[in-house]
């Protein structure tokens, strides 16, 4: 009897357990003492696509070395942002040093770009103009052919599509589903937060299901039950839903701000370059 008593409660502590991380704890986001701690780094790489110099920063986890070979994670900011939009108002580097403080990330080196692709890329002036507008989407050959090949140049890198992530907010959620669906053999890890109106219908941006399923990691949708944008998650959901293409679709407490943005990174961080089970994941969210 007692032996059935303590499975019981083992498999309450479990399901309370999964229930409490659908949600970062509370000073996920806030700099500790006393734990090794990884480096931000301004780069400038050559761009062929806009025949510039351009800017990103990079993020190395704690105890990085040459020595090492690490899987990528490109994380992409918003229409009004640029490079540093993710560190300033997101601090990835705070919640990944404290995720890495408590053995809850596999290692991986971030990559955080401008995603305007244009000689004049800040973020300055009418940014919804047409032709800043249409940077976001230059931005995938930028990406593609001149940020990712300079990355694997520059530092101890894994190539393999399986060990490549893109994930982004808003403009950038919107980047990293049709970059991601739309290059399955560069990216096995594809992620939007409250993904804009920039986002491909559903039909354009995984024209053949199947793909997904056969080439994907992970593929993750979320949004603030608040955001007014949230229709371009939900019909992207709606059509992976109906051509069973496995995907997590999480719907979270808020609107269109960093608070839910630094929730979804503090969450899908843990998930990269592991093991998926789909069927944990949808239970949880």
């Amino acid at each position: 009897m007692k032996n059935i008593v303590l499975f019981v409660l083992a498999i309450v502590f479990s399901m309370l357990s999964y229930g409490q991380q659908n949600s970062a704890p509370e000073g996920f986001d806030v700099r500790r003492d006393q734990i090794e701690r990884g480096r931000i780094d301004s780069i400038s790489y050559p761009s062929k696509t806009v025949g510039v110099n351009r800017k990103a920063l990079v993020y190395t986890p704690p105890g990085y070395s040459s020595q090492k070979i690490y899987p990528v994670l490109y994380l992409l900011h918003g229409i009004g942002g640029d490079e540093k939009e993710w560190l300033n108002n997101g601090v990835p580097h705070i919640i990944l040093d404290n995720l890495y403080a408590e053995s809850k990330l596999e290692e991986m080196i971030v990559v955080l770009p401008n995603g305007r692709a244009m000689k004049d890329d800040r973020a300055t002036g009418n940014i919804m103009a047409k032709d800043k507008v249409e940077a976001f989407a230059t931005f995938e050959k930028d990406l593609l052919y001149d940020l990712i090949p300079f990355i694997e140049n520059k530092y101890p890198v894994k190539k393999d599509k399986d060990y490549k992530a893109v994930f982004g907010l808003s403009m950038g959620g919107g980047q990293a589903l049709n970059f991601g669906l739309g290059n399955m053999d560069v990216f096995s890890w594809v992620g939007g937060f409250s993904s804009a109106p920039n986002t491909r219908m559903p039909e354009q941006l995984l024209p053949n299901p199947e793909e997904a399923k056969q080439k994907l990691k992970l593929l993750w949708i979320s949004c603030g039950d608040q955001d007014g944008l949230i229709g371009n998650s939900k019909r992207t959901h709606e059509y992976l839903k109906q051509h069973n293409v496995p995907h997590v679709f999480y719907i979270e407490p808020g609107g269109h701000d960093f608070k839910v943005w630094k929730n979804d990174l503090y969450l899908i961080s843990q998930l990269l370059f592991k093991e998926v089970d789909y069927k944990l994941l949808n239970d949880r969210y």
